[in-house]
């Protein structure tokens, strides 16, 4: 079977446009991209869980609720997030290492999330309050220091395993 046109041989023309003054060749140029600032508030979409019960129900609900602050502690690793109230746990203690994911919000003894990014770690051993969504992980890569976040449940980690084929 042959697929597409015969190898060039002596002898063959190959019709050409002609290029007009002004012309550029090579890819044309991207659309510019909305990048968040610092003077606005970010929203970002979030899956909560798996390990919201390591959490009183108020932190859970004040994780939403209030307005967090990107500080100058951040960088590829994660966004170090500052609230004016720190999230409370309901369980003392600590847990074994586990697989961490792009977007998981791991949430210290300090109660201030970190938001992991590109270079996160392997593991971690601090509870995942939520995880950003999917489609919101690139403009969670390009939120400034000093830039507010705030975060939009949109579904549970319950919800999402209990959708998943057996």
């Amino acid at each position: 079977a042959h697929v597409g046109p015969a190898p060039l041989a002596a002898g063959d023309v190959l019709g050409i446009k002609p290029v007009h003054a002004g012309a550029v060749v090579g890819t044309p140029e991207l659309a510019p991209v909305d990048l968040p600032t610092q003077q606005q508030d970010v929203v970002l979409d979030v899956v909560m869980g798996p390990r919201t019960d390591w959490f009183t129900a108020e932190a859970v609900e004040r994780f939403a609720a209030q307005r967090w602050q990107v500080t100058p502690q951040s960088n590829r690793v994660g966004l170090r997030l500052a609230g004016d109230v720190p999230l409370e746990r309901a369980m003392a203690g600590e847990l074994p290492s586990e697989g961490t994911a792009l977007g998981a919000l791991q949430v210290p003894p300090s109660g201030q999330p970190v938001l992991f990014l590109a270079d996160h770690p392997l593991t971690g051993g601090y509870p995942v309050i939520g995880a950003v969504a999917p489609h919101h992980l690139d403009r969670a890569g390009q939120i400034p220091v000093g830039a507010w976040v705030r975060f939009n449940p949109i579904r549970t980690f319950a919800e999402l395993t209990a959708q998943a084929p057996a």
